[in-house]
């Protein structure tokens, strides 16, 4: 029997690395793609570390470029396999308010933090919809609900992508997929390289991939909309 498959953009860093551990040492095969070669190499060799018989596959791609992103599904695609979970993990960051951040910013925002997942989505669920089965996750931030002071362009990003979330739930609740976002408040990633807070501070990458781990694996008929995961104390 084969193992399910797990696709999931941006699978070599933070969320998206605790993602691809957690699903590999359950026995999932991991398809998954970064801008960084080397990040992808060591993934590789810790998913091989946790088991012997799950396969891990991964292409170099930005996708904040179409052209990359396309890439990254025609990847997907060749190896002619059921889709079981798509994870839009893909994003960056960076604050500032919308009056003086620097030009060009929000259509950086956008172009990684919606058309990219709107564009593998698009070009993947139709493999979810041959079988009339699946689960999608979208990475959205408590940002896509409240508005930062600092958030800027990032806000406005991921406002947009929670919106996307909810169309597809809407638009594929009756095709047997089941869509989640998940909405986490400050994460322990690479995001926060030098602050000065405690890790004890912020969200733990695994708690949100234990959280996905434990709403996909529940009965078919049900579905959990969205959650929301935040730092104990609140924001940062």
């Amino acid at each position: 029997m084969k193992n399910k498959l797990l696709v999931i953009s941006g699978g070599s860093k933070g969320i998206g690395r605790s993602i691809v551990l957690k699903f590999a040492k359950m026995n999932f095969d991991i398809i998954t793609c970064s801008r960084n070669l080397n990040d992808l190499n060591k993934l590789k060799i810790d998913v091989e570390k946790l088991s012997k018989t799950v396969s891990i596959n991964f292409i170099k791609a930005d996708l904040s470029k179409e052209k990359e992103c396309q890439n990254f599904i025609n990847y997907v695609k060749s190896f002619e396999r059921n889709l079981d979970l798509l994870v839009n993990n893909v994003g960056i960051f960076s604050p500032g308010k919308i009056y003086n951040e620097d030009e060009g910013i929000l259509k950086k925002m956008i172009n990684t933090n919606l058309y990219s997942n709107y564009q593998i989505s698009r070009g993947l669920i139709p493999i979810m919809l041959s079988r009339k089965k699946g689960h999608i996750f979208n990475i959205c931030s408590i940002a896509s609900k409240i508005a930062y002071s600092n958030g800027g362009s990032y806000c406005v990003s991921k406002f947009a992508f929670y919106g996307m979330s909810l169309c597809l739930r809407e638009e594929l609740k009756d095709k047997g997929i089941r869509v989640t976002s998940v909405l986490p408040g400050a994460t322990l990633t690479s995001s926060w390289d030098g602050s000065d807070f405690d890790k004890d501070r912020f969200v733990q990458p695994n708690d949100i991939a234990e959280s996905i781990f434990s709403i996909y694996n529940m009965s078919s008929g049900t579905n959990v909309e969205e959650i929301i995961i935040r730092p104990q104390l609140g924001d940062i």
